[in-house]
C-alpha cells in the first residue's frame, strides 16, 4: 500500500473520530503527494524514496515553525504544529537513535579514511543516503560534526 492510499485510509479514521489535528495534517500530506505528481517533469507517481522524502520536509516545516513561535513566546501557536509532526512522524520509517547514527557515522568515516572537517561532505553524503528517512539530516550533521572534530 503506498503513501497516498495509506493517507486516505488515515483521512477516513480522522474524520470518523472528529480528529481535526490528525485531518489537517493527513490534508497537508495529500496536498504534497498531488504537487509532486503534478509538478513539471514529474512521471506521475512517486518512488518510495520520494514519498519519505516529502514527509521528511513537511515535517521539518511544522518543528522550525513550532520552533519560531516558542522563541517568540507563541506556545498556543507552537503546540498544534507540534501535535501535527507526531501525527505526520507516523508515515516515516522508525527513526535511529543518537547511537545507532554515531556508529553508521564512525564506520563511515573509518571506510572513507576522512580526517577531518574538509571531509565533512564526503562523509555526509554517504552517511545521508544510507540512513535516507532513518535520521534527521540536522542530528546527521552535528554527529558528523563532532566526530570530524575531535
Amino acid at each position: 500500500m503506498g503513501l497516498q492510499e495509506k493517507v486516505m485510509v488515515e483521512m477516513k479514521a480522522a474524520m470518523k473520530a472528529k480528529d481535526s489535528v490528525a485531518l489537517e495534517s493527513l490534508r497537508a500530506i495529500k496536498s504534497a503527494i498531488l504537487l509532486a505528481k503534478t509538478e513539471k517533469g514529474a512521471s506521475g507517481e512517486l518512488t518510495e524514496e520520494e514519498e519519505v522524502k516529502l514527509v521528511q520536509k513537511l515535517v521539518k516545516q511544522r518543528k522550525d515553525s513550532a520552533a519560531i513561535y516558542k522563541e517568540q513566546g507563541r506556545d498556543d501557536l507552537a503546540q498544534p504544529e507540534l501535535a501535527q509532526v507526531a501525527v505526520i512522524e507516523k508515515f516515516l520509517p522508525e527513526q535511529l537513535t543518537e547511537e545507532e547514527i554515531e556508529k553508521v557515522v564512525v564506520q563511515t568515516i573509518d571506510s572513507l579514511g576522512a580526517s577531518g572537517m574538509q571531509d565533512m561532505g564526503k562523509v555526509m553524503g554517504v552517511v545521508t543516503k544510507e540512513l535516507a528517512g532513518q535520521a534527521d539530516g540536522k542530528t546527521i550533521s552535528s554527529i558528523v560534526r563532532t566526530k570530524l572534530s575531535s
